[in-house]
C-alpha cells in the first residue's frame, strides 16, 4: 500500500484538533508551570537520593528478607563462584538457606559454605546433594529435558518478557516528549496487559520447563498537549505463547491477533485523518540465551491475515538486555534493554527502542516489582494505523509487575 494513503489528512502528531487563540494563549502559559513543577519534583528526587544514600547491600539484607537474601546469595554463587544457573536450587525460608545439588562436590561446598556465612541477615545454611530425579521422583522419561510432572497456573514464565519491546505485554506509563514530522507533543502512553501461565511442564532442572500460557493487553496514547488530553490510538492483542528454557536458552513461539482503534476525540477533529482499519493474525519465534547478566534475543514474526491485504507480512526482531544484580539505590537494581525490529512494508528500516532504569522487588517473572525506567524511540510508530509515520520520542515510565 502505499505509504501515505490515507495519511495525508493528519500524521499521528500532527495538530489534533483546533483551538481559539484565547486556548492557545492559555495552553502556552501552561507550559512554563508544568515545565516548572517538574523541574522542582525532579530537584527534590536528587536531593532525597543524595541525602539518603542506598545502604550497602550487605547491611540491607537484614531489612529486605528472603527475597533480598536469594537474588544476593544467588548473584554471589554464579556471579564470584562460577555456579552455574541451573545446577542447584536455593531457597531460604525466615534468613536460612538451603542449597540442593545435584552431583556431590566437596570443594564446591565448602568454597560456598565459607562464603556466605559472612553474609549478615543469613541465619544459617544447609547444603544438600540430591540427584535431579530424586528431586521429582514421579518423573518419567524426558524430552529435551522436559519431565512428566507438571504445575496449573505456574507463577510467572520460563521465557523472560522483553524489556525494551514497546508492545511486550505489562501494566506502564510513560511520560513521553513526542515528535512526528512538524509536530511536537507531550504524550502519554499507557499499556495493561500480562501473561498469565495456564500450564508448566517441569524440566530436569529447577527453572527450565515448557509452558502454555495466555496473554492479552491494551496500548493507548493520548495528547496531553490537547485541552482534553484526546486518546489518539488504542491497540489491543490477545495472544496464546508457548514457552520453553533450557538452562540459559529460551525460546517463545507465539499465535496472537491484533487490532488498532482511533480516538473520538481525533475522529472528530476539524482534519483528522482517513480511518484505516488494522487488523491482523501474527506467528512468532523468538530466541534468547543468556550470559551472567546478559541476555541477547533474535527471530520475527509473519502476519498470516491482515488488513488492509497488501502489508507486508515479515518482520525481523532482536536486541539485548542487562540485568544488574548489586543493588545502585534504595535497593533498586541496575536494567537496561535495547529493542530493535525491521519491517518488510517499511523496506527493512531499523526501529530502535531504549529503555534503561531501576528494578525494585522480585527479578522473577510473575512477581510483584517495579521498574523505574528512561526511554527512548526512534523509527516508524509502533501504534495502529500510523506504522507508515517516522517518529520519535524519550521520557520516563513505571511499569508493575505482579
Amino acid at each position: 500500500m502505499s505509504k501515505d494513503a490515507g495519511l495525508s489528512g493528519l500524521a499521528f502528531g500532527a495538530p489534533l484538533i483546533c483551538v481559539k487563540k484565547e486556548d492557545e494563549v492559555i495552553m502556552l502559559l501552561r507550559i512554563p508551570t508544568c515545565l516548572n513543577v517538574a523541574g522542582r519534583l525532579c530537584a527534590a528526587f536528587l536531593c532525597l537520593m543524595l541525602l539518603f544514600p542506598s545502604p550497602p547491600a550487605m547491611a540491607a539484607a537484614d531489612r529486605s528478607g528472603d527475597e533480598f537474601l536469594t537474588g544476593y546469595v544467588a548473584s554471589i554463587l554464579e556471579r564470584d563462584l562460577k555456579w552455574e544457573r541451573d545446577s542447584y536450587i536455593l531457597k531460604i525460608v525466615n534468613g536460612a538457606a538451603t542449597i540442593t545439588l545435584y552431583k556431590e562436590d566437596p570443594m564446591r561446598q565448602e568454597a560456598a559454605d565459607k562464603q556466605l556465612r559472612a553474609i549478615d541477615g543469613l541465619n544459617g545454611i544447609t547444603i544438600v546433594v540430591k540427584p535431579a530425579d530424586a528431586a521429582k521422583p514421579e518423573a518419567v522419561g524426558s524430552f529435551m529435558g522436559i519431565t512428566g510432572q507438571g504445575e496449573a497456573f505456574p507463577i510467572g514464565d520460563v521465557f523472560r518478557p522483553l524489556i525494551a519491546d514497546p508492545k511486550q505485554p505489562q501494566f506502564f506509563v510513560s511520560i513521553l516528549s513526542f515528535r512526528s514530522l512538524d509536530a511536537r507533543y507531550t504524550l502519554a502512553s499507557v499499556g495493561f496487559g500480562e501473561t498469565f501461565g495456564l500450564y508448566r511442564f517441569f524440566g530436569s532442572r529447577e527453572g527450565n520447563g515448557l509452558q502454555l500460557s495466555l496473554e492479552g493487553a491494551l496500548f493507548a496514547q493520548f495528547n496531553l498537549s490537547a485541552p482534553s488530553s484526546d486518546l489518539i490510538n488504542a491497540d489491543y492483542t490477545i495472544g496464546i505463547p508457548v514457552t520453553y528454557r533450557y538452562g540459559d536458552n529460551s525460546l517463545r513461539f507465539r499465535l496472537y491477533h491484533q487490532s488498532s482503534h482511533l480516538g473520538d476525540e481525533l475522529l472528530l477533529s476539524a482534519n483528522h485523518p482517513e480511518r484505516i482499519n488494522l487488523s491482523y493474525e501474527a506467528t512468532e519465534l523468538i530466541y534468547s540465551r543468556e550470559w551472567r547478566e546478559w541476555r541477547v534475543y533474535g527471530g520475527g514474526e509473519y502476519l498470516i491475515h491482515k488488513e488492509p491485504s497488501d502489508l507486508k507480512p515479515t518482520i525481523a526482531h532482536w536486541g539485548i538486555e542487562y540485568y544488574g544484580s548489586k543493588p545502585l539505590v534504595w535497593n533498586g537494581r541496575p536494567v537496561a534493554g535495547m529493542d530493535m525490529k525491521s519491517m518488510e512494508e517499511n523496506d527493512w528500516a531499523i526501529d530502535t527502542s531504549i529503555k534503561a532504569g531501576l528494578e525494585f522487588g522480585h527479578p522473577n517473572p510473575g512477581q510483584r516489582r517495579l521498574r523505574l525506567m528512561a526511554e527512548w524511540y526512534n523509527g516508524y510508530n509502533p501504534h495502529g494505523q500510523f506504522y507508515n509515520n517516522k517518529v520519535d520520542y524519550f521520557g520516563l515510565g513505571v511499569s508493575l509487575g505482579f
